[in-house]
């Protein structure tokens, strides 16, 4: 049987990097949600934010560590699958990439240390700056991922030498178009799913009637920032697609499954596009909604994806539902956001057992989200690797489709394994719970801190309690 290489290095990358980015999500929100405790601690000196505190670093750790192994993988698959984009582009994204490492990564590895392992041994103000070194590390390697990748969305300040790409003002390349709306939707996405994860826990624990001072803590303060948070991605979100209308219109145009420019757009709630028929099928519409949204005029005309030819049109099933599964759970956080903020409002929240059972298994709706989000990004892109320089195709790596799909399934068994432990082991860390601090153990010495971790690890594997 025959493969499609360019096919099986698509599927490889989509998979590896669908894992890697939950964690750098999470770990982005969790770590200024980490910071906010220590500096309430500090302020208050009340035991709950600083038990808190201790309990989140725990699971911080197991997801930036799973975060920086999924990472690895990602930048060996630029050299052994696309390797001709890194000739084309590497000028313009190798120092972008250069700079979040130098920028971020060694900063966080460097006060992560003095996080995991300082309490006790540090004094507690540089104990919660640590925390919010290392939130400030994770934000500014967002800076610079999403610059790069805004760049490949929207190409700026460089030229094309012989079909390479040189850079010739780094202010525009670093600043592209559509970079500070990435940048704006992305961040606000990754406090968003870190605030459900914590509301998810918070009425966990209250529905269970454990660590109750704890969980109300959590309730308010997750409540707090998503019913802030969640309208305000709203209206980022529109901006973002004003954006993506005037730089890339074809992605706009089956994000919203819309063929012919010469009409109105509907907005389909529900429709099956049909890229050989060049029609929808099923359509469950709001007519005109689309030129509402994206023109702000009843009888405003968008581009269609008849303007462009079919060679140059993204897969648009993929992008239309990518694009409805996240716009439906961005609804869906403003709503039980807001409903929660009323709740509190009247006093009830903590009583409201139903919103709690709700919320308890809401965890998840942020990562898919995100995850639907980037196939929107990615996919809507398509068939441009770089819009305009590199098309996917001509980006790939001599390599056979049997060793390309060989690594992909050794991708998914040994991903499979890795991923499903340390999920199993933020769980148990979950159930375990937040834990008054010990007492500082004078046999635990500096030098060994791998100790500590050791001792707690055996405790949660051990159910000790």
């Amino acid at each position: 049987m025959d493969f499609d290489a360019v096919l099986l290095a698509r599927l490889q990358f989509a998979f590896t990097i669908t894992f890697h980015i939950i964690f750098p999500v999470f770990t982005i929100g969790l770590s200024a949600y980490i910071a906010t405790l220590g500096v309430l601690w500090l302020r208050t000196d009340a035991e709950r934010y600083h038990r808190l505190m201790q309990f989140w670093v725990k699971i911080f750790a197991v997801s930036f560590a799973m975060g920086v192994v999924s990472g690895i993988v990602l930048s060996y698959q630029f050299g052994t699958n696309w390797s001709r984009f890194s000739v084309v582009v590497g000028n313009v994204l190798g120092p972008l990439l250069g700079y979040e490492v130098l920028t971020a990564f060694f900063l966080e590895a460097t006060f992560l240390g003095i996080l995991l392992f300082g309490f006790n041994r540090v004094p507690p103000w540089l104990y919660v700056l640590s925390a919010a070194v290392v939130a400030a590390g994770t934000a500014t390697s967002a800076f610079w991922i999403l610059s790069a990748n805004s760049w490949m969305q929207s190409p700026a300040g460089h030229e094309v030498r012989d079909g390479i790409a040189y850079p010739v003002d780094w202010f525009a390349v670093v600043f592209n178009p559509t970079f500070p709306y990435r940048l704006a939707h992305m961040v606000h996405a990754a406090y968003l799913t870190t605030g459900f994860v914590v509301l998810a826990v918070g009425a966990r624990y209250l529905l269970a009637g454990r660590h109750t001072d704890e969980a109300r803590t959590m309730l308010r303060m997750a409540i707090g920032l998503t019913a802030v948070l969640a309208p305000l991605q709203v209206l980022i979100g529109d901006q973002h697609g004003l954006s993506t209308l005037q730089h890339q219109p074809t992605k706009i145009a089956a994000m919203e499954g819309h063929w012919d420019s010469s009409k109105p757009a509907d907005f389909h709630i529900f429709a099956w596009p049909d890229q050989k028929a060049e029609k929808n099928y099923f359509e469950i519409s709001i007519p005109h909604g689309s030129s509402l949204i994206l023109t702000h005029s009843w009888n405003g005309l968008v581009p269609g994806l008849k303007d462009v030819p079919p060679s140059e049109r993204p897969p648009v099933v993929s992008v239309f539902f990518a694009f409805r599964i996240m716009l439906a759970i961005g609804f869906f956080m403003v709503a039980s956001a807001l409903f929660g903020a009323f709740l509190w409002w009247r006093g009830t929240l903590f009583e409201t057992r139903w919103y709690l059972r709700v919320m308890s298994q809401m965890w998840w709706i942020g990562f898919v989200a995100v995850i639907s989000g980037w196939v929107v990004t990615e996919t809507g892109r398509q068939p441009w690797i770089a819009r305009g320089i590199l098309r996917t195709a001509d980006a790939i790596s001599p390599v056979s489709a049997n060793h390309v799909l060989t690594t992909l399934i050794l991708f998914v068994v040994v991903y499979g394994i890795v991923f499903t432990m340390g999920i199993y082991y933020i769980n148990r860390l979950i159930e375990s719970g937040p834990r008054p601090s010990a007492p500082h153990d004078e046999e635990s010495l500096p030098n060994r801190p791998i100790a500590a971790a050791a001792d707690r690890g055996r405790e949660v594997f051990g159910g000790g309690s």
